[in-house]
Order: structure tokens, then C-alpha cells, then sequence
């Protein structure tokens, strides 16, 4: 008779809860959200981007957790489940963490680094131009950062999904909370005039964050702001990763689906738009319209400190609250890839949580190296089909949210709409007794126009 492996599970609906929003809420929400906002005229993208997480996130994430704890298995094992032939589809969605991880632990240690630096009182010198370029660029500091960063990421995972994830979710995602709000407060009440005279404050960059920009707003640029909040939206709800079929695999049967999946929506929406308002009006404020323009580390990691050092001697304060904001957030959804991986290394191969946990660090802390030594010793650039020049962290993070993810997006939507049907989520999220709610806008969203959406996005990314 073949062994099973015992399977842990949520202890109730808050760590559950918890547990996905703090996937949810990573670094994708802090560097791009503010950033598309800005760039997508401000009120116009939020409005499309609430919409869009009311309909099409929505769509994502009830198929998703419902096909974990219907199947109660991770996606290497889900889809072979709900269809003998579809389970390729749950080794593509089991390659995804895999190919994340290792980059993610490596920003994660980047994110220690700059903590650490404005916990010394240091905080100035994250200022200066080229602190970021030279940092990432030497060979021992990377490294040790991003193993500090997986060695907390592995400890939190081996200790399981209540003593670990939950415990964890459940203190750091109130305290994220928190810290997000008074850095959001903080960000609003904030004024400055610059070497010019000119005088900025931070409630005039919330104004550009919040009221729709109409401006020369054509059908192209609509359907630009469409697919920029769509294709946020994808990433920023950990849908495709094998992330939330894996936490809906450790949900009990008895659980309202709804009103949790509900929770989550609102929790990841919150803390996007809280994202925008920490941001958006701070970089106004001290480096007005041009300095809105960055995303991604560029924004962390290079504008954002000179934001800090602009603000004087309450800013080395605001980097160690931010950075550490930060950290519980990159920690929570690195811990949630991780356990992706590792729930699928135990269903499938029958490991214990700890001989998984241990072989995937290992390959985790592997590419990490080739990750940090991309800067350095393997330093090369190739340029992608969307036109951005890249290394290996960039290849890997196009592999994975441009052209694997939405592929595992796509075959979802095709397999719950046309295969086994959409009655197979209903009847899973309604067993409790609850009505599901949206539920023909979920049928024609999951036959139709998610993975027609989806489509658009897919291509978009190959620079069709």
C-alpha cells in the first residue's frame, strides 16, 4: 500500500486568511502598484484595478483555492486529480515557485541589507548614488544576505502550516498592517521646497494618486491601463504559482470559502492602495513629477532612500519602518512559494516535511548563488521579447510571471470552464451551505473572458 504523507492544515478561517493575504501582499504591491498608478493617470487605474480584482481576481483565486481543498493536494498532484490528463499542467504550475524562489530570497536579501543599514544609523549612506549598483554588484555581501533570508524562509516552513505559516501570519500581517497605515499617514502630512522654491506637499501627490486623469485619454490607452491592472492584479494575488491551491489544500471542509476568499480581496486591495499612498505622495513631495517614474528596485532601493535622506533627521527613522514593512512582507510571500514547492515534493514523492524542506532550500540556495553572482562573476545582458535588457534574475522572473504563469492561468481557466465545468468550483464552495455569490459572472469569467484576458496578457509579454 503506498505511504501517505500526514497533512497538516489551518487551525481556522483567520490564519487562512492571514496566511494567503500575506502571499498576496508582497514586493509586487510595494514597487509596481504606485508606480502603474502613477503612470496610468492615478484614479483611472484604481477604479479598473477594483473592478478588475472584483471580477477577474475574484474569478482567479475561488478556482484556485477550490480546486486545493477539494483535491486536498498541491498543484503537481491537484490537476492530475480533477482530470488524469491535465496533469502536466500541475508540473508547469510546480515549476513556477520553483523558478521564483530563488530570486525572490535574493531581493529578500537585499531588503535585510537595507534594514540593517538604517537600523545602524547608517541610512544616508543608501542615499548615495551608487550604493544599490555597488552592493549588488560584489560577491559576498549578496550572498550571505539572501542565505540569512532562505534559512528564515526554510525554518518558518519546516516547523509546518500552523506552528509556521499560521503563527507567522497571524503576528506579522497585523503588525505589516500598522506599519504600512502610519507610514501612509505619515507620507500625507509631509511638505518641502526644494533647492528652487518650489514648495510640495504630500496631500497634492495623493490628489495625483487618487483623481482620475482623463487627459487625452484615447481607447489605446484605456486598453494600456486594462492590461497594466490586469496583469498587477495577476501577480499581486499569488494566482498561477501553486501557492493557493496548496493553502486551500490545508483549508477544512467546513470553512466559508466565501466569505474567507472575500477577506483576502479586500486585505490585498487595501494594502496595494496603501502601497500608493506610502509612496506616491512622498516621492512627489521630494522629487516631484520625475521621480514617480521608477518601479521595481530602482524605486526601493535607489529613489525611495534619497526620499529618506531628503526628509532629515526623521528619515532614517522612516527607512528602518519602512524596510522592516518591507521584510514581513517579502518574508510572507516567500514563505508561501516555498511552501508551494515543498507540499508538492511531499505529495508527490511522499517526503517528510523536513527531507522536503531541506532538498528544496538546497536547490533554492543553488540558483540564489547563480542569482547573486549575475551581477558579478556571470554578469551578461540579453535582450527579451518584450524589449527589456536582462540577467539571470530578469530571465528568471520572465520565465516565470510572463510566459509560465499565465500559460498555467490559461490552462486553469480552459480545464474548470470546459472540462470538468464550473459546477465542480460552485459545488466545492457552496458544500457548506453558503451561496457562492457572482456566481454567473464566475461562469462566464472562467469559459470566457479570463482566458481571453489571459490570452491578451500572454501575448503582450512576448511583445506580440
Amino acid at each position: 500500500m503506498e505511504k501517505k504523507t500526514k497533512r497538516n492544515s489551518f487551525t481556522g478561517s483567520l490564519g487562512f486568511v492571514l496566511a494567503a493575504a500575506g502571499s498576496a501582499v508582497g514586493l509586487g504591491n510595494i514597487w509596481r502598484f504606485p508606480y502603474l498608478a502613477a503612470k496610468d493617470g492615478g484614479g483611472m487605474f484604481l477604479v479598473v484595478y477594483i473592478i478588475l480584482a472584483l471580477t477577474f481576481g475574484f474569478t482567479l483565486l475561488i478556482t484556485e483555492i477550490s480546486i486545493g481543498r477539494k483535491t486536498k493536494q498541491s498543484p503537481l498532484t491537484a490537476y492530475g486529480i480533477l482530470h488524469p490528463k491535465w496533469k502536466g499542467l500541475g508540473v508547469i504550475a510546480c515549476l513556477v515557485p520553483m523558478i521564483i524562489l530563488p530570486y525572490y530570497c535574493a531581493i529578500g536579501g537585499w531588503v535585510v541589507k537595507y534594514l540593517l543599514v538604517y537600523l545602524t544609523g547608517n541610512g544616508m549612506k543608501a542615499a548615495e548614488d551608487g550604493y544599490f549598483t555597488d552592493f549588488i554588484s560584489g560577491r559576498a555581501q549578496p550572498l550571505v544576505m539572501m542565505v540569512l533570508f532562505l534559512a528564515a524562509v526554510a525554518f518558518i516552513i519546516f516547523r509546518g502550516v500552523d506552528k509556521g505559516i499560521e503563527s507567522l501570519s497571524k503576528v506579522l500581517m497585523p503588525v505589516l498592517l500598522v506599519f504600512v497605515v502610519v507610514i501612509a499617514v505619515f507620507s500625507l502630512t509631509i511638505t518641502h521646497t526644494d533647492d528652487g522654491g518650489v514648495t510640495r506637499t504630500g496631500l497634492e501627490g495623493f490628489r495625483i494618486y487618487v483623481i482620475p486623469d482623463f487627459n487625452g485619454m484615447t481607447l489605446e490607452r484605456f486598453l494600456t491601463v486594462l492590461l497594466d491592472a490586469m496583469g498587477q492584479l495577476f501577480f499581486s494575488l499569488s494566482v498561477a504559482m501553486g501557492i493557493m491551491i496548496t493553502y486551500g489544500s490545508y483549508v477544512h471542509d467546513d470553512a466559508n470559502l466565501k466569505s474567507s476568499i472575500n477577506q483576502i480581496e479586500v486585505f490585498d486591495t487595501l494594502v496595494a492602495f496603501l502601497a500608493g499612498v506610502m509612496v506616491i505622495p512622498a516621492v512627489y513631495t521630494f522629487a516631484g513629477t520625475e521621480g514617480m517614474g521608477a518601479s521595481g528596485p530602482g524605486l526601493m532601493f535607489v529613489t525611495l532612500p534619497k526620499v529618506f535622506r531628503a526628509m532629515g533627521t526623521i528619515g532614517n527613522f522612516m527607512g528602518i519602518l519602512f524596510f522592516a514593512m518591507v521584510l514581513f512582507a517579502a518574508l510572507t510571500s516567500a514563505v508561501s512559494i516555498m511552501e508551494a514547492v515543498v507540499s508538492c515534493l511531499m505529495d508527490e514523492f511522499h517526503l517528510s516535511r523536513t527531507k522536503a524542506t531541506v532538498l528544496e532550500t538546497v536547490i533554492a540556495g543553488i540558483f540564489g548563488l547563480l542569482v547573486c553572482f549575475g551581477y558579478n562573476v556571470f554578469y551578461f545582458e540579453l535582450k527579451l521579447p518584450n524589449g527589456a535588457v536582462a540577467q539571470i534574475l530578469d530571465i528568471m522572473d520572465y520565465v516565470s510571471n510572463n510566459l509560465l504563469m499565465p500559460l498555467v492561468a490559461i490552462g486553469t481557466c480552459v480545464l474548470i470552464g470546459w472540462v470538468v465545468k464550473p459546477k465542480t468550483v460552485i459545488e466545492e464552495v457552496e458544500k457548506t451551505g453558503c451561496k457562492m455569490g457572482r456566481k454567473r459572472l464566475y461562469i462566464v469569467m472562467i469559459k470566457v473572458v479570463a482566458p481571453v484576458m489571459l490570452a491578451v496578457l500572454f501575448l503582450k509579454s512576448l511583445g506580440v
